[in-house]
């Protein structure tokens, strides 16, 4: 048996919903229990489940870029702290012609950048290829127990 229940509309409402009955197999109570229904248990919104996994994609690549950021950040500073324990200080006489060096291993370098970002190489994965086919043992996550 089905409860009965008494339910106040606003006119406009009444209205469409008195429209909606007036067709051929519909009443008023199996529109509202639909409508209650789908208003209880709504089905997943197609774009919006679209929409979700669109982020989600977005998020792993973001996390990606993250992860390859912070690799190029702390080998840049690993470089920088080694490069300046091992580098001497120069003497005052000498200090002129290392910057005119410097400034020209500069323009170099600025001028290796520019051909890396035209070729649209990585570098990373180039490096990461090189050591994997001359040294793949470094990449072996414990070579003592793969031994076992």
């Amino acid at each position: 048996m089905k409860p009965r229940i008494n339910v106040y509309l606003e006119d406009p409402i009444a209205d469409q919903l008195a429209l909606i009955a007036k067709r051929p197999g519909a009443n008023k109570s199996a529109i509202v229990n639909a409508a209650l229904d789908r208003f209880f248990n709504p089905e997943p919104d197609t774009q919006t489940a679209a929409l979700i996994r669109r982020l989600d994609r977005m998020s792993k690549s973001l996390d990606r870029l993250d992860r390859n950021t912070g690799i190029g950040v702390e080998t840049l500073a690993l470089f920088i702290r080694y490069f300046l324990t091992v580098t001497p200080p120069l003497p005052a006489n000498d200090q002129a012609a290392a910057h005119a060096l410097g400034r020209e291993r500069f323009k170099m370098f600025v001028a290796q950048v520019g051909r890396r970002l035209a070729q649209d190489g990585n570098l990373l994965s180039e490096v990461l290829e090189t050591i994997a086919d001359t040294k793949p043992d470094l990449f072996a996550a414990d070579s003592f127990t793969m031994d076992r």
